[in-house]
């Protein structure tokens, strides 16, 4: 498929990105419909944030091509990224802990400073979507639980309602029950319309509510193809679903 061809939201062409003399990415491809789930996985230091940190514009890819509805990213600033419509939950939440719950919603909100009522709607949306939140709008972020915390760091990237949500490592140090509410939450942002590249750990349950996959294994896709077909698969079960990488996702 050509780039910028409609049927496909995100599209990504042989992209190679550097840490310095490194190449962290060599060729990576990958495409995200409009509002699918698609989940990146792979081991530590296999090229998964970089890859959800280029597209957002934090990291410039040495080569390659990456096209959101049609229009090339490369060389555009975050900000300009985030105003066409892709949010971007990266790893660690890196919410603003000594800000109320409610500022760091405004702040996700920035761009809409000059639409109050656009502001206050994305504020009731996003406490419709995780009424603990509302609960604890008036506490300092720093003070909520993990999970919590997730859940902000989540509601704040889709003040803007972005077209495609990109989601580090969301259930990261949750207990069991936490990481089943994150991943419903997840299923339900699918359901409203807004797309997923979902980077996770735990393959079993990313598996479960994606469309589609890719597997990275040192800078580069290893496998991709339906969620079912690689949940099926002989070597992303050996190795992500019943194996140390699986176990690691769910501590």
């Amino acid at each position: 498929m050509e780039l910028g061809t409609p049927a496909k939201l995100l599209e990504v062409r042989d992209l190679r990105v550097n840490y310095g003399n490194i190449e962290a990415l060599h060729g990576v491809s990958l495409d995200v419909g409009p509002g699918e789930i698609v989940a990146l996985l792979g081991a530590n230091g296999a090229g998964k944030t970089t890859t959800l940190r280029t597209v957002s514009g934090l990291l410039r890819p040495r080569a390659g091509s990456i096209a959101f509805e049609g229009q090339t990213l490369v060389g555009l600033p975050s900000h300009r990224i985030v105003a066409l419509g892709i949010g971007h939950v990266p790893e660690g939440r890196r919410i603003f802990g000594a800000l109320t719950v409610e500022e760091n919603l405004r702040l996700g909100g920035y761009l809409l400073r000059r639409d109050a009522a656009a502001l206050d709607q994305g504020i009731d949306k996003a406490y419709e979507m995780f009424s603990r939140l509302y609960e604890r709008r008036d506490q300092l972020a720093g003070t909520l639980s993990g999970g919590e915390q997730q859940m902000l760091a989540i509601a704040r990237a889709l003040m803007l309602k972005p077209k495609l949500v990109l989601l580090d490592e969301p259930s990261m140090g949750l207990a069991p029950k936490l990481v089943r509410a994150i991943f419903e939450v997840i299923a339900q942002i699918s359901r409203a319309g807004t797309a997923v590249l979902l980077v996770e750990q735990n393959a079993r349950q990313a598996l479960r509510i994606a469309n589609r996959a890719y597997v990275l294994e040192g800078g580069r896709v290893a496998l991709s193809g339906s969620a079912r077909e690689l949940a099926d698969d002989n070597r992303v079960r050996a190795t992500y679903l019943g194996g140390s990488a699986l176990q690691a996702g769910q501590a």
